[in-house]
């Protein structure tokens, strides 16, 4: 008898131990793959980062002159002090000149494997800060959030982003935390950072997707998407350009 419960016992020992090794494993796989996640993330980042340095330039700084009759020359012309009014003459060749706001430069593209970053999101109270690619896909998904609808990154309108909820921290895993009066933050390919207020949050079902069409009545707003820890429904998130 001894031997028979034994028995049982060691199996239940042997179990338990199988059962623990594969929580320790599961949770170091997890932590291992979030850090992986995390650094391509950032690196991806500082490369968009850099990429808008290029376009950051202020427009009143950079304007340019532009010769309106091809026949003057651009470029300092010395007044004949023996003219009769060298004044008119002034005046005669500045009227040849208007000025106009430079072409906006465009950014280079950067790149997480085939997806291109169309902007950085930042969410303070959650503490996420992560590219927003330009589609959503299985994959995009997996490596970071994505553009599922809309005019673009601070366009008018309304633009939907979609994230997973990994219920351990990526991506809009703790949006549930998030209520009115947070703030996220939008930059895009241009290095512009506009504030999103929060205004509206509530949860709906996996299809519903009436949110995507609605009247910003002329505002730049977002709408992020994420699932229920249950998966069984969808949080959705209003957030509108927050007043200077």
């Amino acid at each position: 008898m001894f031997d028979k419960y034994g028995n049982i016992l060691t199996m239940l020992l042997v179990i338990f131990i199988v059962a623990i090794f594969g929580i320790v494993g599961y949770f170091a796989y997890d932590l291992l793959n979030s850090n992986n996640i995390n650094e391509n993330a950032q690196s991806a980042m500082d490369q968009f980062e850099a990429s808008t340095q290029t376009v950051k330039k202020d427009k009143n700084t950079n304007k340019v002159n532009k010769i309106k009759n091809e026949n003057v020359a651009d470029e300092y012309v010395p007044i004949d002090r023996n003219l009769v009014n060298p004044l008119e003459e002034l005046n005669a060749l500045n009227a040849n000149r208007v000025e106009e706001e430079p072409v906006q430069e465009e950014p280079e593209k950067v790149y997480m494997e085939d997806y291109e970053v169309k902007g950085t999101i930042e969410i303070p109270k959650t503490g996420i800060k992560y590219p927003v690619l330009d589609s959503v896909t299985k994959r995009s998904l997996e490596i970071a959030v994505g553009i599922a609808y809309g005019p673009g990154l601070n366009q008018v309108g309304n633009t939907i982003i979609y994230g997973h909820n990994y219920r351990n921290g990526l991506f809009f895993s703790d949006n549930k935390k998030l209520t009115s009066g947070d703030v996220i933050y939008i930059t895009d390919q241009y290095g512009e950072k506009v504030t999103y207020e929060i205004y509206n949050i509530y949860q709906t079902t996996a299809n519903d997707a009436s949110y995507f069409t609605r009247d910003t009545e002329g505002r730049r707003e977002i709408s992020l998407q994420t699932c229920t820890d249950d998966s069984s429904g969808r949080i959705i998130i209003w957030a509108a350009e927050k007043a200077q």
